[in-house]
Formats: structure tokens, C-alpha cells, sequence
């Protein structure tokens, strides 16, 4: 994994609505990780805490899709250490999106109905709050990349 890009947005520039939920729906993971919907507020209480931010980091990983869930690991780590970096910057309420759904564990216990091992570093991820993040970025799929977000103050 290898950050790209930081790029600061203006949170008037984030898109919520249905449409991404819709297509987690179609996603194998949908239901059975805690960044996942349904267990991540909704796409219309998710626009109001969008809407109370002013600026949010947006992060373009560059992955090898050999090795995509380790590759995407490094980049949710890389997330909470700038959320964390943010937060001790001042920025209290600073709070970090995942590209996709949690895989913080090898093996997640919330998919057998257990408890999260994570609960404090789990993210909802940004499709499933509901963010387009194709009205932020040209999506090229012929990159291997993922994209991860901070919504800062």
C-alpha cells in the first residue's frame, strides 16, 4: 500500500444519498461486519453529521489487488493513525471513513454473531454512510486503488 495522495474537500463537496447503500446491498459482506450497514447510521443521518463538518482529507491508496486485504488493512491503519494525528492536532471530533468494510481481524467474530474484538477503531466505511465518492474523484478501473476519508472540523 502507498498513499497517493491527501487532498482537503469541503464537505459542501460530499454527495450522500441511497445509491452506495443500495450497492453494498449487492456486496457479500453486507450485514456482517460493524462498518457495514445496517449496523452504520443511516444515509440521511449520515448527510446531517457530514453536513456538520466544514472539511474532510480524502486519500487515494495505491494496493496490490494480489494482496488486497492486507493491502486494504495497512490502509484502514494509515486512516486511524491520521484520524489519531488529527485529533491530537486539535481537531476533536475528527473521524475516519474505511474503504469497504472492516478488516481489522484476520478472522472477524462479529460475522459469527460475537462481539467485536475493535470496537474503538472500527469505522463506518464510506460507502455505507452513503457517500458518493465518484462526485469527488473520476473513478479509473483500471487503477488499483482504494480511497479512504477523515472528515476533519
Amino acid at each position: 500500500m502507498r498513499v497517493l495522495w491527501e487532498k482537503e474537500v469541503s464537505t459542501d463537496d460530499i454527495v450522500v444519498s441511497p445509491r452506495p447503500i443500495w450497492k453494498c446491498r449487492a456486496c457479500p459482506m453486507y450485514g456482517k461486519r460493524p462498518s457495514c450497514p445496517p449496523h452504520v447510521p443511516d444515509w440521511r443521518e449520515a448527510r446531517d453529521w457530514v453536513s456538520s463538518f466544514k472539511r474532510a482529507l480524502l486519500i487515494k491508496f495505491e494496493i496490490d489487488y494480489n494482496n488486497f486485504e492486507a493491502e486494504k488493512r495497512k490502509a484502514i491503519l494509515y486512516l486511524l493513525k491520521r484520524e489519531e494525528e488529527l485529533f491530537k492536532e486539535g481537531k476533536m471530533y475528527a473521524m475516519a471513513l474505511f474503504p469497504g468494510s472492516c478488516n481489522l481481524c484476520d478472522d472477524c467474530p462479529f460475522e459469527q454473531g460475537e462481539p467485536c474484538r475493535m470496537p474503538t477503531k472500527v469505522r463506518p466505511s464510506i460507502d455505507a454512510i452513503g457517500i458518493e465518492i465518484g462526485q469527488l474523484v473520476r473513478i479509473d478501473f483500471s487503477e488499483s486503488v482504494l480511497y479512504g476519508m477523515v472528515l476533519i472540523e
